[in-house]
């Protein structure tokens, strides 16, 4: 059973149905609301792929108020991979030959009012004790940039293209029917660092840093106003370095 407490905040699984509206509502309001995309009334974010994942909640101790969430989907092995919600906009068929125990990250968010770092730290830290735990070997799943349109997100993609792309015996296809080939059209463009870095989600940016890497496309979501790209991370390419800082947290 996960439980984490660091600081302000702590981690742990829902446990029933009400912990699981919780989450939907966060979702709803960092995915919908925030982005002007809602009416009048508050809603709940949820879909089929609810009932088959494990959900994190991050709640501050004091007033439980609900921070982060995310949800978990644990594959034993690639050849599971079609299950996954990142296999409805990526032809992922390379990644059947993956031999390890593999889960899903989806579904991240940060309630938009809440911007303490440490938030992001201790998911993460709940995350790694989870993969330590399941012996998991490798995490993925989509990251969204905010906003469809690709001039916004050129120096980033062109970052991701330079430094960044999957290796070959992994690369997801295109499957999506609206998609931005960010790696062939952006082959001659040069990225500005400040403004690429400025750019990248910060969910992103975390799995970048442990060595993650992701799609040579963008898969263009016009009904919540997103850009996102595949992400995989290889547990065992974490840089020790930050693997520590990673299992510090977790304990």
């Amino acid at each position: 059973m996960l439980s984490l407490r660091r600081g302000r905040y702590q981690a742990r699984f829902a446990e029933t149905p009400e912990d699981l509206a919780r989450a939907q509502g966060l979702r709803w309001l960092a995915f919908v609301a925030n982005r002007g995309l809602a009416g009048e009334e508050p809603g709940l974010d949820a879909d089929a792929f609810d009932t088959i994942c494990r959900h994190v909640l991050v709640e501050e101790v004091r007033t439980g108020t609900l921070v982060c969430c995310f949800r978990l989907l644990p594959l034993a092995r690639g050849d599971e991979i079609g299950r996954s919600y990142s296999a409805q906009f990526y032809e992922l068929s390379a990644l059947r030959a993956f031999d390890g125990p593999m889960v899903e990250m989806g579904r991240f968010c940060i309630h938009p009012a809440w911007h303490d770092p440490d938030i992001l730290r201790v998911a993460w830290g709940a995350m790694t004790r989870f993969v330590d735990e399941e012996r998991v070997e490798m995490l993925f799943g989509c990251s969204s940039f905010m906003g469809a349109e690709t001039e916004a997100h050129l120096d980033a993609l062109t970052m991701l293209k330079d430094r960044h792309l999957a290796p070959k015996r992994w690369l997801p296809r295109v499957k999506a029917p609206n998609v931005f080939r960010f790696a062939q059209r952006l082959r001659r463009r040069k990225p500005d660092a400040k403004r690429a870095m400025l750019g990248m989600p910060p969910l992103l940016r975390t799995y970048l840093m442990m060595g993650g890497w992701v799609s040579d496309h963008a898969v263009v979501d016009r009904d919540l106003n997103t850009l996102h790209v595949f992400t995989g991370l290889e547990i065992r390419a974490i840089p020790p370095a930050r693997a520590r800082l990673l299992r510090g947290v977790a304990g």
